[in-house]
């Protein structure tokens, strides 16, 4: 079974679109590896599979066939010299071409995710994480189902909510608790995404969609709050240029400082790297230097204690 040999499971939910869930699947992907763990992301939004460019992976014909099923798309492998842990992803991204729309009905969407869940070969994982699409349609019926199918229970840690501090998110990811609570999915925590905005020309963090609403959601369900994540314009450079992000003098995330100097650069040194040598350095080294990397090193610390609350 694909899925035997997996440790955690864990789902990134939320009732609405454009939350950032790639995003934060993304970043809880590249820390958790930063702290040692062997990570897995399947990237179940069929109709906007988004983690192969999360990751900087070109798309088509990168999937292969191994003795065991599909092979997930290596990131990076595990470096004992770092501390960090291996990490591959799949999507339906790298079996259709760039550009073509997938228009299929549910039982089709159906069955590519049960494909999916029992023919990749993840082999020793820690944690698989598993990206879905918004609202609570036939995908998340189905990943739901085929999870309690094919996995242990113990292998089914819950799920991590995002959501955006408005209403009309939070009112939407209310449904998304809803859903947990009637499939019997538990939920880890939620992620209060865009909350505020770290400017590139100054250390100022504006809070554009105001804040808290996350944070209220989790009072009234009684879930753990996990955390706060302001938009970085440095994080999305990162990824569609593969450039080391770069902070002014006084940008402290989380008591870190992120400034370039605090990393042994000047700015005009860091800002001067080649879109050559940065894309050749591994997304998960850059990451290291993005302001959001501490905050999700928080939030993953989070996950991991919750999680291991849960098995013991």
């Amino acid at each position: 079974m694909s899925l035997s040999k997996i440790k955690h499971i864990v789902l990134v939910l939320s009732g609405k679109g454009g939350v950032g869930k790639s995003s934060v699947t993304t970043q809880l992907a590249l820390s958790l590896s930063q702290a040692g763990h062997s990570v897995g992301v399947l990237d179940i939004d069929l109709t906007g599979p988004n983690i192969p460019h999360m990751f900087r992976v070109a798309e088509e014909g990168r999937i292969t066939q191994g003795p065991d099923g599909w092979l997930p798309v290596k990131i990076h492998d595990t470096d004992s010299a770092t501390g960090r842990g291996s990490l591959r992803i799949m999507s339906l991204g790298f079996l259709v071409k760039p550009g073509d729309s997938v228009v299929w009905r549910g039982p089709k969407k159906t069955a590519m995710i049960k494909q999916f869940l029992t023919d990749v070969a993840w082999g020793e994982t820690d944690y698989l994480l598993i990206d879905t699409p918004p609202g609570t349609s036939d995908e998340h019926i189905s990943v739901v189902e085929y999870l309690l199918q094919f996995a242990r229970r113990e292998q089914l840690a819950g799920g991590v909510l995002v959501t955006t501090p408005q209403a009309v998110a939070t009112a939407d990811v209310r449904k998304e608790l809803d859903f947990c609570k009637k499939t019997g999915i538990k939920v880890i925590g939620i992620v209060e995404n865009m909350s505020g905005f770290v400017c590139p020309n100054c250390s100022e963090c504006t809070y554009l969609f105001s804040k808290g609403g996350g944070e209220v959601l989790a009072q009234d369900f009684q879930v753990d709050f996990l955390g706060s994540v302001p938009i970085d314009p440095q994080f999305s450079v990162m990824i569609s240029r593969g450039r080391k992000p770069v902070y002014p003098e006084g940008t402290v995330l989380l008591g870190h400082n992120m400034s370039s100097d605090a990393n042994g650069n000047t700015q005009q040194q860091t800002t001067g790297l080649s879109e050559q040598a940065g894309s050749e350095e591994l997304l998960v080294s850059l990451y290291q230097h993005c302001s959001l990397s501490p905050v999700y090193k928080s939030i993953t610390d989070s996950i991991v204690r919750i999680v291991g609350t849960t098995d013991s």
